[in-house]
């Protein structure tokens, strides 16, 4: 990614002081998701890394990583997989629960969306403590399918949500294209 596709990404993502409870800073993509050039720069660099890894589906986590796989997914030739909460898709699924800071959680995917032919990058927006990443690359193996790596907007380094993913990726490789 070049150096002026980095600053125009890094200036459309707004920081909320204090949300969702105070002393956070939240990272608000929404004035990049409403800037159509920035939008199609993410789009298209997140695209291109799922080429070069040979994606043959993308899974979005919800719920910002739907809004970005999907476009990826069309741009790359690919399909799109949603990574829901537990008890959001009908028919049958296969689950994982994950570790939260306080008590656990689960995601799902459709059961037969995924299988032992398809090479599968997970796409979100931020990679903040990696336990919803983590749980969605079990997911994905479960299914019989092949991890071809996890792409994101943004990484939170100091959360440590890479150091908890590298035994998950299993040499996959983990994209950010901002680091903070």
């Amino acid at each position: 990614m070049t150096v002026e596709m980095r600053e125009l990404l890094l200036s459309r993502i707004r920081d909320v002081a204090d949300y969702p409870k105070p002393g956070v800073l939240f990272k608000d993509i929404t004035p990049l998701l409403a800037d159509p050039a920035a939008f199609t720069a993410l789009t298209d660099a997140l695209a291109e890394l799922c080429v070069t890894h040979g994606a043959t589906k993308v899974v979005g986590l919800e719920a910002r990583g739907f809004i970005l796989a999907a476009p990826v997914a069309v741009r790359a030739g690919v399909g799109f997989i949603p990574v829901r909460k537990a008890g959001k898709l009908p028919g049958a699924t296969l689950s994982q629960a994950y570790e939260l800071e306080y008590g656990t959680a689960e995601i799902e995917i459709h059961a037969e969306d995924i299988g032992a032919d398809d090479r599968v990058m997970v796409i979100d927006d931020v990679l903040a403590t990696g336990g919803t990443a983590e749980a969605s690359l079990e997911l994905i193996r479960r299914a019989g399918a092949e991890v071809a790596g996890v792409a994101i907007l943004m990484e939170l380094g100091f959360l440590g949500g890479r150091t908890r993913l590298e035994p998950s990726l299993r040499g996959a490789p983990l994209e950010a294209l901002i680091t903070l």
